[in-house]
């Protein structure tokens, strides 16, 4: 639904007044940042595309997020939580993400997931929004994460310059599946690798991530 989504903003945008229609690029980052390989892949209008930290395998990363041991179980749980919304019950949530000491099963397990949605590290400015927002998600969009393959895609992005921007330290859409996939494409790309991890994009490393996209778009799509 979300590629469908950037595909129908794309056609929306070209009937604006002030757009040029042939110099369109695309950005996402963590979850989106796959779904705009998947997009540049699919959508010839794309004529630059930036994906930050994205995700490359959900299959892969879930086997990284849980235990060989706990598979079966969670295997179990989305099939069980798919029976109980049949019978038109609410859907099964989970936490988004738990202390890493305390352990437990959520969507993300990592000590800087803990840190980031807790907002231990935020500005004092932003504090407020961790005071209202729920840990939670639904347990079928673990499921429906596991089944997400933008990494599939990235032979067909080519010749739509690409450029990635990745964290070298990255356990959330991890390091080593994003230069896998990097590798695999084709030109014009280009490698953003920054020292950090996944969250670093959005705080310590905002500045770096932003002007690499931002150079990237003037190079691709300026006249």
């Amino acid at each position: 639904m979300h590629v469908r989504d950037y595909r129908n903003a794309i056609t929306f945008v070209q009937t604006l007044d002030g757009v040029d229609p042939e110099r369109i690029g695309i950005w996402g980052t963590s979850y989106s940042g796959g779904h705009v390989l998947v997009v540049a892949a699919v959508d010839r209008r794309v004529r630059c595309v930036v994906a930050q930290v994205p995700t490359i395998s959900g299959w892969q990363s879930t086997l990284r997020r849980i235990a060989p041991q706990a598979l079966p179980s969670q295997r179990d749980a989305w099939d069980a939580d798919r029976l109980e919304r049949y019978k038109g019950n609410p859907p099964k949530m989970v936490p988004m993400v738990v202390d890493p000491a305390a352990g437990g099963a959520a969507s993300h397990a990592s000590a800087d997931a803990w840190d980031f949605f807790m907002g231990k590290n935020a500005p004092e400015q932003d504090k407020w929004r961790f005071k209202k927002w729920r840990n939670e998600i639904t347990l079928r969009s673990l499921e429906m994460y596991s089944e997400y393959e933008p990494g599939a895609f990235i032979e067909r992005i080519a010749p739509t310059p690409l450029l990635m921007v990745l964290g070298d330290a990255d356990v959330v859409c991890p390091t080593d599946l994003g230069l896998a996939v990097f590798n695999r494409a084709g030109e014009p790309k280009r490698l953003e690798l920054y020292p950090g991890g996944h969250f670093s994009a959005y705080t310590g490393q905002f500045d770096r991530a932003a002007k690499a996209a931002t150079d990237w778009f003037r190079q691709h799509l300026r006249p």
